[in-house]
């Protein structure tokens, strides 16, 4: 049964509820010369850039704008040093054409990964912003090459990369402005229903991302388990044909022996919330019935053990329910898209780790719902306690594969750096799967060891195991953990996102993890 709380919030801040401007998109066949609006944006590689002896451009699409400018887009692009690099912009007010600007996007040597054309609607949607256009079109300088599955990956990519782009996360400050962007045409690239139905399908999923995106950002004092739930409850009422939603109590949870889970939440004023949302198709038989977990820490303070100095990274804990906004943000998606053939469960253990006179202690022992039992000697390793009991739950629902998604470890961050997840799996079947998937979202995964012979590092000599080993290799001991609590019939993935999962040159989160966490349930779906 679907749970809803109301929220009252320490510093009296409600987020102001903005409604996302819609973008219009629809491919065409026609001239880019002839197209009537505010910016024609060319994306151009550096080879499209090649002129001849005569100083003009080899490139039919930018021959052809610059014999109508008279040469002048050779001659001013030649003072502006550009090149096509990926990166590079230009958007130009020249008389002669028949829109208003012309807009230049570099796209490096060659353009022809979904991340290239993505970055290639971020590109169109910041130029947009900074002329006010209510009105463009993207045309690829050579889209010759392409073949039919290009061109609609290509404009899918396109449109997912303009309305990232265009979104910006104003519900916390007084003041802002609304983009002006209403339309955008893809030249070139195809018409017809099958073109239609991808772009479609990317603004289904660039909505689930900003929605995502926005949980990540939201601060603890306005996200508490509770917000989460009745956030994740309202995506099931939203698409009640295909989703349900099931919200456990702590005291539910208790009856289940969630005590893992619940040693976590107990030091918080604010309860935990057990959430679990199921996604069943209209009609047809089930093929496949899979699991996304996502740790779900509205705030980690760390408990006892609390985060302190320079790199504990205390004031961006917010984040560290970003595996739950992956998960939600795919549940958000498909119910929207509404896969045939594919039964899927999103589970979140949300709950906040605090610090007080009834938090869970350095050398306490807690019993997981699946009868193990933990030392606890570091209680900021708890993410991973919360994951175990939802783990145990995920596999009681008769799941064939699970995927779970954590801001796991800060070894992974050093590991891999800012914008990679890593990724462990005992089943190399999945591991191609997920793969498969991430190649069409382009989103970055790597896959790291669960190297079994450092399990050593995680034995107890009280407990079945403890809850952190050695600094060395922490990520992996992490996943070794977490395996601890999958049963060994099922497939199993889990995914530290602590890296990806925030933008730390903007200062905002990028909703990582949910194209790639759709695509691959399409993939198991009938579609």
């Amino acid at each position: 049964m679907a749970h809803t709380v109301a929220i009252a919030t320490l510093g009296l801040t409600q987020p102001v509820n903005i409604e996302h401007p819609k973008i219009s998109f629809t491919a065409k066949e026609i001239d880019a010369v002839e197209w009537k609006g505010d910016i024609l944006a060319v994306g151009v590689t550096e080879k499209d850039m090649t002129k001849d002896e005569n100083s003009k451009f080899q490139n039919s699409v930018l021959k052809k704008i610059d014999g109508l400018l008279g040469g002048l887009l050779a001659e001013v692009l030649s003072e502006e040093d550009f090149t096509g690099k990926a990166g590079q912009t230009t958007v130009l007010r020249l008389p002669g054409l028949s829109s208003k600007r012309v807009g230049l996007i570099g796209l490096g040597q060659v353009a022809s990964s979904p991340a290239a054309f993505r970055g290639l609607g971020e590109a169109v949607a910041a130029a947009a912003k900074t002329a006010q256009a209510s009105s463009v079109a993207v045309v690829l300088a050579s889209s010759e090459g392409l073949s039919n599955e290009s061109k609609l990956s290509t404009a899918s990519s396109i449109a997912s990369g303009t309305v990232l782009g265009i979104h910006e996360d104003n519900r916390y400050k007084s003041e802002s402005k609304k983009p002006k962007l209403k339309s955008v045409d893809i030249l070139g690239l195809g018409t017809g229903p099958e073109l239609e139905k991808k772009l479609k399908y990317a603004e289904d999923v660039s909505s689930a991302i900003i929605f995502g995106r926005e949980l990540v950002n939201s601060p603890a004092n306005v996200l508490t388990p509770a917000a989460l739930a009745s956030e994740a409850s309202k995506i099931a009422s939203l698409y009640s044909d295909v989703l349900s939603a099931n919200i456990l109590t702590a005291e539910q949870c208790k009856e289940l022996k969630m005590g893992s889970y619940l040693g976590v939440a107990a030091a918080s004023a604010n309860p935990p919330y057990f959430i679990h949302l199921c996604y069943k198709p209209p009609s047809g038989p089930i093929k496949a019935k899979l699991a996304l977990v996502g740790k779900g820490l509205t705030f980690d303070s760390g408990g006892y053990n609390i985060k302190t100095g320079p790199g504990c990274s205390i004031e961006l804990m917010k984040t560290d329910m970003g595996g739950s906004a992956a998960v939600l943000g795919a549940a958000k998606a498909l119910g929207q898209i509404k896969p045939p053939g594919v039964e899927v469960h999103f589970i979140v253990a949300s709950c906040e780790n605090m610090i007080s006179g009834t938090g869970m202690r350095p050398g306490d022992i807690i019993t997981a719902s699946n009868g193990k039992t933990i030392e606890v000697n570091n209680t900021d390793a708890e993410g991973r306690l919360t994951l175990a009991d939802a783990l145990v739950y995920a596999c009681n629902q008769g799941v064939e594969k699970i995927v779970d998604l954590a801001t796991l470890t800060g070894a992974c961050i050093v590991a891999l750096g800012p914008s990679i997840a890593g990724v462990f799996t005992p089943s190399d079947d999945l591991a191609k799967e997920v793969f498969e998937a991430s190649e069409v979202s382009g989103e970055k995964f790597w896959r790291m060891p669960l190297e079994e012979s450092y399990w050593e590092s995680m034995k107890s000599g009280v407990a079945d195991m403890v809850n952190t080993g050695s600094r060395q290799g922490g990520a992996i001991t992490a996943a070794l953990f977490l395996k601890q609590f999958v049963d060994e019939k099922v497939q199993w993935m889990h995914i530290d996102l602590a890296g990806p999962v925030w933008n730390d040159k903007k200062r905002v989160a990028t909703g990582f993890g949910i194209s790639t966490l759709v695509e691959w349930v399409l993939k198991n779906s009938s579609k």
